[in-house]
């Protein structure tokens, strides 16, 4: 057979490819979805008979040609869709600016589902964490509390900045909080006595030493924790705690008390 044979076959047979992915029906489509090229895929998606859930096989596949996205996109049967919606997120292959454009119109709690779920490319999950951070703002104290729970680091980290109580208690607990920003919130001018003591009661902070020193340097912590805190600390550390000018006087004296009643000597 000539090329130009081979060719006509070929040719003939994308015919046949492509009008049967117009014209087949619901069942017939979720076999004709896989591994099909593109022009037989966007034949696919101006079938009449496709659906949400063909498009939700479709969309857990790799490697799909951008215009099949493209085609998703700017057909607004398909994709006003909240699950089509939140697919293409997930999917590491959707365009960036598909992704970006989309964000927007996701619930705050599908965006934290795509920052934790695996495979989601990492500009998709940044670009995600950026919009609930933005959105912290304006959400409820349920939703924030929830977020506390669930959220990424960088989330956790922006609530537990806000200081109230509640959400300081549900950040403390969530396993993406970092010490660092356990550490930046001790020493920030949003901590109280109150939530001081609810990182000093936590069993998974108070007995990290970097923190224990932060509260021990903070002239809102409540004399108990110097009470519990001190008798644990070197000499050399509790002289040095004495250098720092803005604890209270009667922090201090709970500081000189440890040393033995005595002023350090200079």
């Amino acid at each position: 057979m000539n090329d130009s044979a081979k060719n006509a076959g070929i040719d003939q047979n994308l015919s046949l490819r492509l009008h049967h992915a117009l014209t087949a029906g619901k069942d017939e489509l979720f076999q004709i979805l896989q591994g099909q090229p593109a022009e037989v895929l966007k034949a696919v998606l101006r079938n009449p008979a496709l659906d949400e859930h063909h498009l939700l096989i479709l969309l857990k596949q790799r490697g799909l040609p951008e215009d099949v996205f493209s085609t998703i996109y700017a057909a607004k049967r398909l994709i006003e869709n909240s699950s089509i919606k939140f697919a293409l997120m997930i999917n590491p292959d959707t365009p960036a600016h598909i992704a970006a454009t989309l964000l927007p119109q996701l619930n705050i709690f599908d965006l934290v589902k795509i920052c934790l779920m695996p495979g989601v490319s990492p500009d998709h999950r940044m670009a995600a964490e950026r919009s609930i951070i933005q959105r912290l703002p304006t959400q409820p104290l349920g939703n924030k509390m929830t977020l506390a729970r669930r959220g990424t680091s960088a989330v956790v980290e922006s609530l537990l900045r806000e200081g109230l109580p509640p959400l300081v208690e549900a950040c403390l607990d969530n396993p993406h909080l970092k010490e660092g920003s356990v550490h930046q919130f001790i020493t920030a001018y949003t901590s109280t006595a109150e939530t001081i003591s609810m990182v000093a009661r936590s069993g998974r902070w108070k007995s990290r030493p970097n923190i224990r020193l932060a509260i021990l340097k903070n002239p809102r912590t409540p004399a108990i924790w110097f009470t519990v805190f001190l008798p644990g600390l070197p000499h050399t550390t509790i002289k040095e705690l004495l250098s720092v000018p803005r604890l209270t006087s009667a922090q201090k004296e709970l500081l000189r008390q440890a040393l033995g009643g005595h002023r350090p000597k200079v």
